[in-house]
């Protein structure tokens, strides 16, 4: 037998490396570690990174400028579970760093992330996927990927989760993505209501706040709000208002209900299901005055539409919110307000809470020492007295005018508009305009009118046309300085305030100094400019300009060449020659400055008597006698009572005729300083008794003309016209007078420019009705209306004509307008 022999050993592979335990304390070290091909390192290193981020921001910054984002961003979507598992933690985990998820964007992490929401994977996956999104959500263009990459449908799946961690972070999400308006609609689509709703129910309240601000974004689409009646959300949330252990929820809650009740369906889906009543019983009855006043703004905001505040009214809430005016708290007493400001937009509501006695402590808010408040007060009782004289007087016995006269001069521009707006209200009754005015409410005014705020113009030139029908608040605002700034507000490039500073502007032209004064002021020139704009001009512009001449008809006949049969020239009329548009009338008072000239004679109007002119100024002018009162007893002509009178004085009164008398200067009711006119008296006097003497309109108006004829140099032959030397006479009595301005009655030579306004001034002394109107080259002429029983209309009574009074050839003759004889007349 052979010898054994030991078998030898196999000698070890070359290519194999021998397995080397790593322990790094290095995070440099685990980032190089991500790129191994190792999957056991790479978990390793991955579950490393994880650990090392969470314990400070400052670590994730540090991996951030290591590198650790990029290569985490590729093993999110790694073969090896346990690395996808471990990246996924690591990469939700760095996103709460917003210079990592600002790297995130550029590596396109959203697509598998969003691939880790399937029911398959682990919770701890969904965990930090659902983290890693709705940090990443809450940038606009992430948002979009992650909505574009169909993600809402699984972030909605996922909130019933077990896991309370993947449910808010899901939530979260879900929150910054409806903040877009696609996606309201999309998750009332993929049925995203019920599963929020859910969430009312959870242990977490950071869950219930999430699901409800959601709710609150979702429900501000109307379209959604049938998928909530649907799921009982009204119900939903009435659970958590009634739940005190919810209280930090029902500011949430309230604002989903009150975007749900902006919808006219869900109000009175809402009212029928008993859910009205229970939130104002809620109001009424809750602590907090922060849940208090957002329950008021629900109502408020369900109150902007008219059916909603139908129904309110027939749930009764007026007696809710009574009964909240006198809740010691400012926030509440002001939600409350402007809920009644809401509500009175039904008429119905004005009167119900005057009834129940609420207009009071509103007025009594207008002391409270909150700007906010006041603002709130003053604008529920522009509402409640809107349209309402009955709320008006309620707030006049409030003492409620001194409170809002007090307003106007607020620092808040809401509360002025407000209190304007009321104001104007109550001047429409005259107890209460006096007691604004008694209170400084015309002065007052004159501050608001500075103001740069719209609404506060608006309402202020609109207060100031309720008062200025009043002569006295007139008076008190043109001595405030109202009238420039008025004025002013005419040139304004807002149409509103425009349009109601010409109404202003009319309704205080109602006498000739306060028009002289606003003309002065530029308001003529503007107005004209106004209505010669098609897009400026509007019919509260036409009104005020016609208001404006109507009231100072000198400046009416210098523009327009023409005066009405209404257009009554008194004692101040001054006729300087026509004046083209957009040129300024010069005033009286500046002519009467003017040294003595060539140029046209200017015609004045002054028939006072002489005892009257030298009377004190504060002696009080007394009205002559009417000689057209007893014409009008004859009862044959419309046109004889027109007007009234300006006839003479009692027969024993002296007239001076002498005219070496010296002149006695008296101010007119315009602006400057007129020559008394005796013998303008005296031709009143002599028209007067031709008034009473006369049987018929036609024997009247020519024997007027005749009186007119012979006063300034009698009849002139067409033909011979250039012979009435009536120039040469002008410029006598100018340098006679040491004056430019000629009183009328001193004309015994005049063309026919000056016998026309001779005619109609004595027309209108004795009621008679006749036109002035101005032609070319120094021609005018008086217009009359005649009826002709010759002809008959289809109901029996006579047609009137109009016909032209020949004053200068054939005095007394009246021809037919457009007749021949009376163009010829009109024209050279």
């Amino acid at each position: 037998m052979g010898k054994k022999v030991k078998k030898e050993a196999e000698s070890p592979t070359t290519d194999v490396f021998d397995p080397l335990p790593i322990e790094s304390k290095n995070a440099a070290t685990v980032v190089l570690m991500l790129k191994s091909p190792e999957e056991e390192i790479l978990a390793k290193a991955c579950e490393a990174i994880h650990k090392f981020a969470e314990k400070a921001d400052e670590n994730k910054t540090t991996l951030l400028d290591l590198g650790a984002v990029e290569p985490l961003s590729k093993l999110v979507s790694h073969e090896d579970k346990a690395v996808q598992r471990n990246a996924i933690m690591a990469v939700g985990v760095m996103a709460s760093c917003s210079d990592v998820r600002r790297v995130l964007k550029k590596y396109d992490v959203i697509p598998a992330m969003i691939g880790k929401l399937s029911p398959e994977e682990d919770l701890a996956v969904h965990e930090f996927a659902t983290l890693c999104l709705a940090l990443l959500s809450v940038d606009y263009i992430c948002k979009v990927q992650i909505f574009d990459h169909d993600g809402l449908e699984p972030l909605i799946q996922l909130l019933s989760s077990p896991d309370p961690d993947v449910k808010k972070n899901s939530v979260e999400c879900i929150f910054n993505l409806v903040q877009d308006f696609p996606v309201r609609l999309a998750l009332c689509e993929l049925n995203g209501i019920p599963p929020l709703l859910e969430q009312l129910s959870s242990e977490f309240p950071i869950i219930q706040q999430l699901a409800l601000r959601t709710l609150q974004s979702v429900t501000t689409d109307l379209r959604t709000h049938s998928a909530f009646r649907e799921e009982q959300g009204f119900d939903r949330l009435l659970e958590v208002l009634t739940n005190k252990e919810f209280s930090d929820l029902h500011l949430e809650a309230l604002q989903v209900i009150s975007n749900c009740l902006e919808d006219i369906e869900s109000m009175r889906f809402f009212q029928e299901t008993g859910g009205l009543e229970k939130l104002l019983q809620f109001v009424i009855t809750a602590t907090q005055p922060e849940v208090q006043t957002n329950a008021i703004k629900a109502i408020t905001r369900a109150a902007q539409s008219g059916d909603s505040r139908k129904i309110l009214h027939e749930q009764e809430v007026e007696k809710a919110l009574v009964h909240l005016l006198v809740v010691e708290n400012d926030s509440v007493q002001t939600a409350t307000c402007q809920a009644v400001a809401a509500m009175c937009k039904n008429l119905t509501s004005q009167d119900t809470f005057r009834h129940l006695e609420g207009i009071k402590p509103i007025v009594q808010l207008l002391s409270s020492e909150d700007t906010e408040l006041r603002e709130a007060a003053a604008q529920a009782l522009s509402s409640l007295t809107t349209g309402n004289q009955l709320n008006a007087y309620v707030v006049y016995e409030a003492d409620g005018d001194k409170l809002l006269v007090q307003q106007l001069l607020d620092e808040c521009p809401g509360t002025v508009a407000y209190a304007a707006a009321v104001l104007t209200s109550m001047a429409s009754q005259e107890s209460l305009r006096r007691s604004i005015l008694a209170h400084g409410g015309a002065q007052m005014l004159v501050e608001p009118l500075q103001s740069t705020d719209r609404h506060v113009l608006v309402c202020a030139t609109q207060a100031v046309a309720a008062l200025a029908c009043d002569a006295e608040a007139r008076a008190e605002f043109t001595r405030a300085g109202g009238l420039p700034l008025l004025v002013k507000l005419l040139e304004s490039s807002n149409s509103e305030i425009r349009r109601n500073a010409c109404w202003a502007v009319s309704v205080c032209a109602s006498d000739e100094p306060t028009v002289t004064k606003m003309c002065k002021f530029g308001a003529l020139e503007i107005l004209q400019e106004i209505n010669t704009s098609t897009n400026r001009k509007n019919k509260f512009s036409e009104v005020a300009l016609q208001r404006l001449l109507d009231g100072n008809l000198s400046v009416k006949y210098s523009l327009t060449g023409c005066l009405s049969p209404s257009d009554i020239i008194t004692d101040g009329f001054y006729d300087p020659g026509q004046t083209r548009a957009g040129h300024k009338v010069p005033s009286l008072e500046d002519l009467s400055k003017q040294a003595v000239n060539q140029r046209r004679a200017i015609i004045a109007v002054n028939g006072k008597p002489q005892d009257q002119v030298c009377k004190e100024p504060s002696e009080e002018r007394q009205d002559s006698p009417t000689d057209a009162h007893a014409l009008g007893r004859r009862g044959n002509s419309k046109t004889l009572s027109r007007g009234k009178s300006r006839g003479p004085k009692d027969d024993d009164k002296q007239k001076d005729d002498d005219e070496g008398t010296p002149q006695v200067e008296v101010e007119s009711e315009g602006p400057g300083i007129l020559p008394c006119d005796p013998a303008l008296q005296d031709l009143v006097t002599e028209a007067a008794k031709i008034a009473q003497a006369a049987h018929e309109e036609r024997e009247l108006y020519s024997a007027l003309a005749k009186l007119v004829c012979d006063a300034m140099g009698g009849p002139v032959d067409p033909d011979k016209h250039h012979d009435f030397l009536w120039e040469l006479h002008l410029s006598e009595l100018k340098l006679e007078m040491q004056s430019n301005i000629i009183p009328v009655g001193k004309i015994k030579m005049g063309t026919y420019y000056h016998r026309a306004l001779l005619y109609k001034v004595l027309a209108d002394r004795i009621g008679v009705s006749c036109s002035l109107v101005r032609g070319d080259y120094n021609r005018a002429w008086n217009e009359v209306l005649l009826s002709s029983s010759l002809l008959k209309v289809a109901g029996g009574y006579p047609e009137p004509r109009r016909y032209v009074v020949d004053l200068m050839h054939n005095p007394g003759n009246l021809m037919m307008s457009n007749s021949p004889a009376a163009t010829q007349y009109q024209t050279i």
